[in-house]
């Protein structure tokens, strides 16, 4: 196997970690965003789901930046 197709494992541990992240924001989001929903009578009602919707932007993005980091680590060549 030549060295320069190897996986650069520091690359693919951070590719993880931002996978990680985005699991986190998977669930944390919605979860605000139900809870959100069904107390729309209370006075931080738009704050809250204003910071509900980031957190879902905010876990696609993670996702695509996680995928992108692992499959640089795999496939890219070190010059």
């Amino acid at each position: 196997m030549d060295e320069n197709n190897r996986t650069d494992k520091e690359l693919l541990i951070k590719g993880l970690k931002r996978l990680g992240i985005c699991l986190l924001l998977m669930f944390l989001g919605p979860t605000l965003f139900h809870i959100t929903l069904s107390n729309d009578e209370k006075p931080l009602y738009i704050p809250l789901f204003i910071v509900s919707i980031m957190l879902c932007i905010a876990a696609i993005a993670m996702l695509f930046i996680g995928l992108k980091t692992i499959l640089d680590s795999m496939f890219k060549k070190n010059n």
